[in-house]
């Protein structure tokens, strides 16, 4: 399967599915109940007009939720149109890939991180710590397919939570979480390969993960472990005064 940019975005919405969503003309809307914006944000499917804009807008301050869409490349029409209506932009995201038989190639300690689903008790609360509440659990328990949590111990003590789940031969991470005093100590890097290794045994060709570029040191966490680049996207909201 050919792995562009369209193919990456269903991996990412078939992984982080939103509760629902929802054609309003070109305007694709999205029910996110707290899971984020990846699962909040509105899209668009060719030329949006005006009227367009402000039907979706209506639609989704009556879902309770602030107006935003997701701009991707190519999309520069709509985001002139939504600066012109005051939306400013936040999390500028890169998505990363990398084969997974390059991942998998690296060898794990006996047990410093393992795949188990459902979550345990301690997962949750390692997700808690980082903000990832029962909202974005929810998400996770959306998620057809193949798909598994992440847990890693860090000198016997429990250090990192995550989530990946496949799509179109893509195992995508999500909700990755080091506890703070674990982080720089490989952890990080322990969780990507056991999901890795994972993938591969369920057929997977490819790992990808989502980072917003002020993240520093997960980029350079992934780029370490050789994952490219493969496009980018950004959000644009519409806060009230």
């Amino acid at each position: 399967m050919m792995l562009d940019l369209a193919t990456l975005f269903e991996v990412a919405e078939a992984t982080w599915p939103p509760a629902a969503r929802a054609a309003l003309g070109p305007v694709t809307l999205r029910e996110g109940r707290g899971g984020g914006k990846r699962v909040s944000a509105a899209t668009v499917e060719g030329p949006v007009g005006t009227p367009d804009l402000e039907r979706a807008e209506a639609a989704m301050r009556a879902r309770g939720q602030v107006p935003l869409f997701q701009v991707r490349k190519g999309e520069a029409a709509l985001d002139a149109a939504l600066a012109a209506r005051g939306y400013r932009i936040v999390d500028p995201v890169d998505i990363l890939l990398a084969p997974v038989a390059a991942l998998s190639a690296e060898r794990l300690p006996r047990l410093p991180a393992f795949t188990v689903w459902e979550p345990l008790e301690i997962m949750r609360e390692i997700w808690a710590e980082g903000g990832i509440g029962p909202e974005r659990i929810a998400v996770m328990e959306r998620a057809k397919g193949p798909k598994t949590g992440l847990f890693a111990r860090q000198d016997d003590h429990p250090a990192g939570a995550g989530f990946v789940a496949i799509h179109a031969c893509v195992a995508m991470v999500h909700a990755l979480e080091v506890r703070a005093r674990h982080r720089r100590a490989g952890v990080g890097r322990r969780m990507m390969v056991r999901a890795a290794l994972w993938a591969q045994a369920q057929g997977a060709t490819h790992l990808a993960v989502l980072c917003t570029q002020a993240n520093a040191g997960a980029l350079g966490l992934y780029a370490a472990m050789g994952f490219c680049r493969a496009g980018t996207y950004h959000y644009r909201i519409k806060e009230e005064p």
